[in-house]
């Protein structure tokens, strides 16, 4: 192979990688305006058919238990009083097909007349590609409120912790 050749080929892998990296955020990034608009099989749609949804307090796994937790009343109500989900830019790694991105989140509810911070957590992202592009495997979220364990998942999402 010609160095020409070989740089073409480098180039092509670098500009797949970017692409890649792209994709990922791009998708954690249409988490916050797909919950905050009800489009629950949009949102479910974001996951893999068997990916799991883990908050704090609520495991869900598989596109019918995600896509419930939007329909839901609870989370109506807060639709209908005015909340965004907002989610901070990711810090991306991609491995071939799989990826990990972490990132805060805030949720901002609106009440009595003023917005407020609902929640701020850590989010550990795995993701995978398939020839239908990137969907999330497992979504971590934890409350960052001094445990450890949100501290951790930011950390490990970065290379600097143990996997969760």
């Amino acid at each position: 192979m010609s160095d020409v050749e070989q740089r073409l080929a480098a180039l092509e892998r670098r500009v797949e990688e970017l692409e890649d990296e792209r994709a990922v955020a791009r998708l954690v990034a249409s988490y916050g305006p797909l919950v905050d608009s009800g489009s629950a099989e949009a949102v479910a749609g974001l996951w893999r058919q068997d990916g799991s949804y883990d908050v704090d307090e609520l495991l869900m796994t598989g596109h019918e238990e995600i896509a419930a937790m939007v329909r839901s009343a609870n989370h109506r109500r807060w639709i209908d009083s005015g909340c965004a989900h907002l989610v901070g830019p990711p810090h991306v790694t991609v491995t071939g097909n799989e990826a990990v991105a972490v990132c805060h989140s805030l949720m901002v509810i609106h009440t009595g007349g003023r917005f407020r911070i609902r929640r701020a957590t850590a989010n550990h992202w795995r993701l995978r590609k398939d020839t239908g592009g990137w969907r999330i495997t497992t979504r971590t979220n934890r409350v960052l409120d001094g445990r450890p364990e949100s501290s951790e998942l930011l950390a490990a999402g970065i290379g600097h912790g143990d996997t969760p």
